[in-house]
């Protein structure tokens, strides 16, 4: 599985109490962009975890260095730098882009396989086609053989003209 790329000024801040005001605990360590503390859609109190956003990423470095393992409100922050927020829809399923970022190579894709389908569907035809030919092609080798047979059991001539040359 390929390692997805880390963003440097944003954080990931697990093990929150439900009491902890993110903004209040990281800004000792510089300017703040953003903060994010996902709810829980039950609750609506966060899901104990969040993300933090420096405007510059040794400020970020530092708090991550200082945080991770410190204790707050009764509880071991873990604090790392945050992957690319993954966005629903993709080719996987999940992305760090927009599900119509390949719409273009998706569509391709379906023009590929419509053609290699009716190219498919060609091939079968032809193919039962020969099939069909081969088989009247027999049929009729095998009619004139019949009629041949008929032809000799009917002509007395032909008997003995067959007799003779098995004979030799």
């Amino acid at each position: 599985m390929a390692q997805q790329a880390v963003q440097k000024n944003t954080l990931y801040v697990g093990g929150l109490a439900e009491e902890t005001i993110l903004q209040a605990a990281f800004i000792p360590f510089g300017d703040i962009k953003d903060v994010k503390t996902p709810l829980d859609q039950a609750t609506q109190k966060h899901r104990s975890f969040g993300f933090v956003t420096f405007l510059e990423k040794e400020d970020a470095a530092a708090a991550m260095d200082n945080l991770d393992g410190a204790e707050l409100y009764g509880r071991v922050l873990t604090v790392n730098y945050a992957l690319p927020e993954r966005i629903k829809g993709g080719e996987q399923g999940w992305a760090a882009q927009p599900i119509w970022a390949d719409a273009d190579t998706w569509f391709e894709r379906q023009q590929q396989e419509e053609e290699m389908q009716r190219i498919q569907a060609e091939n079968q035809a032809a193919m039962r086609a020969a099939e069909e030919l081969h088989r009247k092609k027999l049929a009729e080798e095998r009619q004139g053989e019949k009629e041949d047979d008929m032809e000799m059991k009917d002509d007395p001539m032909a008997r003995a003209e067959a007799e003779v040359s098995n004979q030799r």
